[in-house]
């Protein structure tokens, strides 16, 4: 059996330029994942959304996620 987990995490109402900021903050985590964890960064109309999916850890995917929060929440403090 294949276990398939994904969390979308939804920043709304957030200027094109602040998304785009915060997508180049994360570009440099955005590389070496584990096997079987994505992450896909997406605008879309006012908001910034990040689509994770795992195919192995749910660990992982926690960590991955907790992580990258942390990530936003510093890049939204510096650039306001």
């Amino acid at each position: 059996m294949s276990l398939t987990c994904q969390v979308q995490v939804i920043l709304d109402n957030i200027s094109k330029e602040k998304a785009e900021t915060i997508k180049k903050a994360l570009d440099p985590d955005n590389v070496d994942f584990p096997e079987g964890l994505s992450l896909y960064i997406e605008n879309i109309d006012n908001k910034l959304v990040f689509n994770f999916e795992s195919k192995k850890n749910m660990k992982h995917l926690i960590g991955t996620v907790d992580e990258v929060v942390e990530h936003i929440q510093v890049a939204l403090r510096v650039i306001e």
